[in-house]
């Protein structure tokens, strides 16, 4: 199976940017229990490769349509990799099928393009949205570089991002195909509100917590909630920071008018 290498990125490098001197706050060094200790160290790991390793048998068909439907569609390799920044800030090569197509500029965020959807093939867009792109990543948990749950690697020139995650302990962990906050905003997650969850993951870490996130996982698949590609990220966010502030207002409009009543009466 032919292997497209990426160093640049296919995915947003400078939505990390995006975060202002709001993050001072964010992180203060998380030292796992004893207990949980034990569980990264030997209970996830077994748990994780035991479940990939089962998947990948369940999920084999699956993946063979996958990659034929790549074939036909678009001229090029079936599979990528990539490198990503994973546990204790050591770099490996993650794997993803092909979405794209070969002349997509390489260096270039996929938010930061205008025209996005005229790089993502129209087999590449489905794989996308139903994240079924990610699976190949099985192979990387069998080979000990990520978790079936953790944080979700980024690449090396995501540079805002990487400190905060060392900041926190979080990259104690193995990086994970799934995570806190792709249940919880999915492609609409900020920087800061993502290693927010990155945190609170460390600290809640558990293999309930993981089983949790799993049927999570599941349901935001199908449901395709908060997918979002190229320029629509921002516009998005922008539209539900809109909103949100409009709430805010009205908030406080009654709050006032509350005040106002309550000093006549």
């Amino acid at each position: 199976m032919d292997i497209r290498e990426h160093t640049g990125t296919e995915y947003g490098t400078s939505r990390a940017s995006s975060t202002s001197g709001a993050d001072s706050d964010l992180c203060t060094v998380y030292v796992p229990t004893r207990a949980q200790r034990l569980y990264n160290a030997v209970f996830k790991r077994a748990f994780g490769f035991v479940l990939a390793l089962l998947a990948v048998l369940l999920l084999s068909p699956i993946m063979l349509l996958c990659a034929i439907a790549i074939a036909l569609e678009s001229r090029g390799p079936i599979i990528f990799r990539q490198r990503r920044v994973g546990r204790d800030g050591r770099e490996f090569y993650i794997y993803k099928f092909r979405s794209m197509r070969v002349s997509a500029p390489k260096y270039v965020a996929t938010a930061d393009l205008s025209n996005a959807h005229e790089y993502i093939t129209k087999v590449g867009h489905f794989l996308r949205k139903t994240s079924l792109d990610e699976l190949p990543q099985l192979f990387n948990v069998l080979k000990g570089d990520m978790s079936l749950i953790g944080y979700r690697p980024l690449v090396p020139s995501e540079g805002t991002i990487h400190p905060l995650r060392d900041r926190c302990g979080v990259h104690y962990l193995r990086p994970g195909i799934t995570g806190l906050a792709q249940v919880n905003g999915r492609d609409l997650v900020t920087t800061e509100q993502k290693v927010r969850m990155d945190l609170l993951y460390l600290k809640q870490l558990s293999l309930w917590e993981d089983i949790t996130i799993l049927f999570k996982t599941v349901a935001v698949v199908f449901s395709k909630k908060d997918y979002a590609e190229g320029n629509e990220v921002y516009e998005i966010m922008l539209q539900q920071k809109s909103v949100n502030e409009q709430e805010s207002a009205k908030t406080k409009s009654k709050l006032t008018d509350t005040q106002v009543l309550k000093k006549i009466s």
